[in-house]
């Protein structure tokens, strides 16, 4: 079995391939060529752990723990097992924390480019932490002016330096693009606030609340990752209770020309993550590749 550090996943993943990697995980997913039971969730004591089984056809089984731990300096620790389908052995282990954070972030930025406007040219990310640095990496560069919004005044201004934005505590004001990147369990940002051709991401999960507005939502043209996202929680979002599945478009189905991203101009659209082992596939079998091309890793016995 490979052995992959976490160091090691870092070096591998590159942003653009990723992206690549995470559209292909998602043609499968809207064509059902993918296999994955819902996420299932063991509560402890100042957590959650999450596990979330799948398998692409033609691909290894994947599986990714990660857990859910606020209070902790390392809030979603994950490990990723990468299984042969033909024999059941175990083929790679790798650090999940890392590709959590860039296969969310690689999701959202696809959503931008199948449903934000081709003229949007301001970026605004609302948050400071792991999520928003990982959204600001894939994204920044695409945009001619980006913004950051943080509950912490300070944080909020070492991570725009980093990427040479500025900082605001009006993050809808202005913005074609807005990312919500925040552990908050209650929305962030209005549905008043949010102007005509907008596009939205949001990848906190917090239930039984969350940082988007459910009306929000209910206005907007909605892209979600699988219909699954309209399932309770822990293997659906609490933000999207209550409203119609059908009504919700498949990033997959937008990639396989089913449906379009958007509309018009003038439309608002909404990309809700619930996160979904075909990410985590997807990005396992990439940096699994990389690996065996390159040479990282170590291999053990077990």
């Amino acid at each position: 079995m490979l052995l992959i550090s976490r160091a090691e996943v870092e070096a591998l993943l590159e942003p653009g391939a990723l992206v690549d990697a995470i559209a292909g995980g998602f043609r499968a997913l809207s064509a059902g060529e993918l296999s994955a039971p819902p996420r299932q969730a063991v509560e402890v004591e100042r957590g959650t752990v999450l596990t979330m089984p799948g398998r692409r056809a033609g691909g290894p089984v994947v599986i990714k723990l990660v857990g859910l731990f606020p209070d902790s300096a390392d809030s979603h620790p994950a490990l990723i097992c990468v299984i042969d389908a033909d024999t059941g052995q175990a083929l790679a282990a790798m650090d999940g924390g890392h590709v959590t954070a860039m296969r969310t972030a690689a999701a959202s930025a696809l959503s931008v480019r199948l449903a934000a406007r081709p003229d949007a040219r301001v970026l605004s990310v609302v948050g400071s932490g792991v999520q928003a640095r990982a959204h600001l990496a894939l994204l920044a560069c695409d945009f001619e002016e980006v913004r950051v919004t943080a509950r912490d005044p300070a944080a909020a201004r070492e991570l725009a330096e980093a990427f040479g934005a500025s900082v605001t505590g009006a993050p809808a004001e202005g913005a074609d693009v807005i990312c919500l990147t925040t552990g908050a369990r209650e929305p962030v940002l209005r549905a008043d606030e949010v102007a005509p051709g907008t596009h939205v991401t949001s990848v906190g999960y917090a239930p039984p609340g969350g940082e988007l507005d459910p009306e929000l939502a209910r206005r907007a043209r909605l892209l979600v990752e699988t219909r699954g996202a309209f399932a309770p929680p822990p293997a659906g979002c609490a933000e999207l209770a209550g409203l119609d599945p059908a009504a919700a478009t498949e990033l997959g189905e937008i990639l396989l020309g089913r449906a379009p991203g958007r509309d018009g101009a003038g439309e608002i659209t909404v990309y809700k993550a619930m996160g979904h082992v075909a990410e985590d596939a997807a990005a396992a079998e990439l940096v699994l590749r990389l690996a065996l091309e390159t040479g990282a890793g170590r291999e053990i016995e077990l």
